[in-house]
């Protein structure tokens, strides 16, 4: 029988040895033909290690370190590394390809017909969403009868016997949808912008069943970094403004709306502490942003273990029906949580006004928002802090109690010196983590609140808006996503969460004075 497994144990783990390198021997050619040499390296080095480790039966310790570390430097390594990449560029709406793409798309889009210009009978298909793509052009040459395939990336040939043709047009291939004229009316946004790329120019759709090959008004001067508009003669060259640059006339007149991805150093975080956007309500949003997450964390806790304590009492009877029920909340979505608590704040047909007869406008008026906003997260919170609690009351010698009572001490007083302190041991680590956790509680906040309520004179920073929810809105509002900005900000909720839990975990290494 041991036999038996130890080679079901070598067959299991030749096979999944296999599979990894199978998979990354898959991915080289591409990574190669995209020339992403850095990624390449990493695949293979993961390979290398994984090999060196499981291959043999030396390096206990690695096959046991190997994984951890691999779904660390995955996981939490690399997109912080990712992200900090991020924030040094101006990426985002409007800069989300290369100045490469970028100039290839503005001449591309300069298509122009001319009196001579080939015609061809036109028949949009798509191999995915017959609304959004991608779309590929079969065309027909109306002179010659060719048949040809278009898309982004140029013009193909194609036999007539590799298409269904009636009449002069193409009406089957095989692997595409061919769309119907309702169909291409409705992509009609995307098809504008779709051209086929061709040694003269480019071909364009104009109507529902032709298309013309142009010539392109503009030519791009590498040389010069320059584009020339061949009818008019007008040069544009490159002019920055803010993060972005932008090809304008010698009046300043932009050629086009489109930018591209280029890298900015540490200009994303030179502006979040400049923009007087930003810091006009940092400091009042930073306080509250603090007390969110301590009064969170205060609230849940004191209720979670005020709980278990009463739980833990063998006298009480029904404990694990009591316990089930207290963890209801825990069970239910938190999103499904907020959004019925929203419910009962409204003001004038909430549940929580009607039974108490009061009035309380809760999202309305700035403090009773906040109160609102600790009133719920401490029900969503303090089945977590029962159930840790529970768990290390139940974790603490009961011969302590019953020294401490032969001692003297009462009920409260051996709660208070013997019970609370060794509970802390075992929570204080969690209640760090669950302040932290609530110092970028964005859910929360943008759920029930919104952030809000706002004033006439900061329409920017609401009254609950957390340092998350205020950056969120300035990066992703009205001027679209700003994702490198965005990425700056989170790298700084990073320093400044992990700078404050640093500091409460070094308050907390008291705590082991008491074991």
């Amino acid at each position: 029988m041991t036999g038996s497994t130890g080679v079901a144990a070598v067959i299991v783990r030749v096979l999944c040895l296999g599979i990894m390198v199978g998979t990354a021997a898959a991915l080289t050619p591409s990574l190669i033909a995209d020339r992403r040499w850095v990624f390449l390296a990493i695949v293979w080095a993961v390979i290398a290690v994984v090999l060196s480790t499981y291959a043999t039966a030396r390096a206990i310790p690695a096959k046991y370190l190997v994984p951890g570390t691999l779904l660390l430097v995955l996981f939490v390594v690399t997109p912080v590394l990712a992200t900090l990449q991020l924030s040094t560029t101006n990426y985002g709406d409007g800069t989300r390809g290369t100045k490469a793409e970028t100039i290839a798309g503005i001449v591309r889009n300069s298509v122009v017909q001319a009196p001579n210009s080939p015609k061809f009978n036109l028949t949009v298909a798509t191999t995915g969403s017959p609304t959004t793509g991608p779309f590929t052009f079969f065309l027909v040459d109306e002179k010659s009868k060719d048949v040809y395939s278009g898309t982004e990336s140029g013009l193909k040939e194609l036999s007539t016997d590799a298409v269904t043709l009636t009449g002069a047009f193409v009406t089957g291939v095989k692997g595409y949808t061919v769309l119907t004229p309702v169909q291409v009316n409705a992509a009609a946004t995307k098809l504008k912008e779709f051209t086929v790329p061709t040694d003269n120019g480019a071909i364009r759709q104009r109507g529902l069943r032709e298309a013309y090959e142009g010539r392109t008004a503009l030519r791009y001067d590498q040389d010069a970094d320059a584009i020339t508009d061949t009818t008019t003669g007008v040069r544009y060259t490159i002019a920055r403004e803010g993060d972005r640059e932008y090809f304008v006339d010698p009046a300043g007149k932009r050629l086009a709306e489109q930018s591209w991805r280029a890298g900015v150093g540490l200009d994303n975080y030179r502006r979040a502490f400049t923009d007087h956007r930003i810091l006009s309500g940092f400091g009042r949003i930073f306080v509250w942003n603090v007390v969110f997450a301590t009064g969170s964390v205060a609230l849940t806790f004191l209720v979670g273990l005020a709980l278990a304590v009463t739980l833990n009492d063998p006298r009480v009877r029904g404990q694990k029906a009591y316990r089930s029920i207290l963890l209801l909340p825990y069970a239910i979505p938190g999103f499904i949580s907020i959004l019925v608590w929203s419910g009962f704040f409204n003001q004038d047909f909430g549940l929580i006004n009607h039974l108490t007869g009061l009035h309380v406008n809760w999202l309305g008026d700035p403090w009773w928002a906040k109160a609102s906003l600790l009133l719920m997260n401490t029900w969503l919170g303090f089945p977590y802090m029962f159930l840790v609690s529970t768990g290390a009351l139940q974790a603490i010698p009961p011969d302590l109690k019953e020294a401490a009572s032969i001692d003297g001490a009462g009920g409260f007083t051996g709660f208070r010196r013997i019970t609370f302190p060794l509970l802390l041991v075992g929570v204080a680590p969690l209640l760090v983590a669950s302040f932290a956790f609530n110092f970028n509680n964005y859910n929360v906040i943008e759920l029930l609140t919104h952030g809000g309520p706002f004033t006439p004179d900061n329409p920017n920073a609401g009254a609950t808006d957390i340092l998350i929810s205020y950056t969120v809105r300035l990066a992703f509002g009205g001027g679209g996503a700003q994702l490198g900005f965005a990425s700056a900000i989170a790298t700084l909720l990073f320093v400044i969460t992990g700078v404050m839990a640093a500091a409460q975990y070094r308050a907390t290494r008291s705590l082991e004075e008491v074991n």
